[in-house]
């Protein structure tokens, strides 16, 4: 199914934006800006609806190529996004090495949306995948109840163990910084469904830029991002041709 049908513009074209946008941290204003340098006319109330529309789907698409723990230790703590003049929590988790591996954006910051953020971590990973330690600071939200639940219902492994080290989450809270650079161009959001919906394309954008993913990043680079969004979309050329391209080409780059 073409996720473009009905636009005016190309799906190419249509991610370019949601892509710098979600990439770079800019404003609306300053993306109409970069569009029309490209020779794209696109006003800035259109580039937000892209986003909105674009950034949860391109989440969804590629969920499963990014969202992959290379550690069994988890890092899980909280931010806050102000959203129609009031905070906001966005719950995080990383692993020990940064890898993003889930968030969750609510309106309350208490024990039950806590348990509803880490049920979602959980959700859809292999066994081995599921974390032996999970640590936050001392945030009263956690204090125990919530893992104990989740451990209860089957949906967290028995063993796992609940920590509050607050110098082990500095990695987490670090990474809090960095995305908060991609929203404070936004000035704060209008509702929590437009929030979340940027919120996931900058989390999406982030963790490609960490490398997550980065098997299917042919190039390396920004240009390999690109197109494992692009590919999503079922845009250009699918992976394994791809690869029998680069393939192909070093080959005869080394036979030259």
């Amino acid at each position: 199914m073409n996720a473009f049908k009905g636009r005016h513009f190309s799906g190419e074209v249509v991610l370019w934006a949601v892509l710098w946008y979600c990439r770079y941290g800019i404003s609306y204003r300053d993306l109409e800006q970069m569009m029309a340098e490209r020779g794209e006319r696109v006003d800035h109330p259109t580039t937000y609806r892209w986003v909105q529309i674009y950034a949860p789907e391109m989440e969804k698409r590629l969920r499963w190529q990014w969202r992959r723990p290379t550690s069994g230790s988890w890092r899980v703590d909280e931010t806050y996004i102000k959203v129609r003049g009031k905070w906001t929590y966005l719950y995080r988790a990383v692993d020990k090495f940064g890898n993003t591996i889930d968030f969750y954006l609510s309106s309350t910051g208490n024990t039950k949306a806590a348990k509803r953020f880490l049920g979602k971590a959980l959700r859809g990973l292999k066994d081995w995948e599921k974390p032996h330690t999970i640590n936050t600071d001392k945030a009263p939200a956690y204090d125990g109840a919530a893992i104990s639940e989740l451990k209860a219902e089957g949906k967290c492994p028995e063993e796992t163990e609940y920590r509050q080290v607050k110098y082990l989450n500095n990695i987490v809270e670090a990474d809090h910084g960095k995305l908060k650079q991609l929203i404070r161009p936004v000035r704060g959001f209008k509702t929590m469904k437009s929030a979340y919906a940027t919120i996931k394309g900058f989390e999406v954008m982030r963790a490609l830029s960490k490398g997550q993913a980065g098997i299917f990043n042919f190039s390396n680079d920004v240009l390999g991002e690109a197109r494992i969004v692009e590919r999503a979309f079922d845009i250009g050329p699918c992976a394994l041709a791809e690869a029998m391209t680069m393939l192909e080409n070093h080959l005869q780059d080394g036979k030259a």
